[in-house]
């Protein structure tokens, strides 16, 4: 697994992790949070590294079609790169003004 793919199934992880199965959750901290190797993972839970690679690679395959459902993921990186368009073009007093005038709306 290449970094980018790492880094955004690590993403991925921090949005959907609580819909995934108890095992596959632990599996995928461990591995992407805490940086487990796969045989460390199988000695722990006393289990076979391929059967926590498959755990894994499930987990991934969830992970990726929940953003493709919900999209939560792509639409908060839209967001952020919206906000740092609008940070670039505008002071804060200009921001601050534009968000009052959506609150009284």
């Amino acid at each position: 697994m290449e970094l980018k793919e790492f880094m955004e199934t690590s993403l991925l992880l921090s949005y959907y992790k609580n819909l995934l199965s108890n095992r596959q959750k632990e599996y995928m901290i461990k591995h992407f949070e805490e940086d487990y190797s796969l045989s460390e993972i199988a000695k722990e839970y006393n289990v076979s590294r391929q059967a926590v690679y498959d755990n894994i690679k499930r987990g991934i395959k969830i992970l990726e079609d929940y953003e493709e459902k919900l999209g939560i993921f792509s639409r908060d990186k839209k967001l952020l790169k919206m906000l740092r368009e609008i940070e670039k073009k505008y002071k804060i007093d200009e921001i601050k003004e534009i968000i009052e005038l959506l609150e009284a709306q």
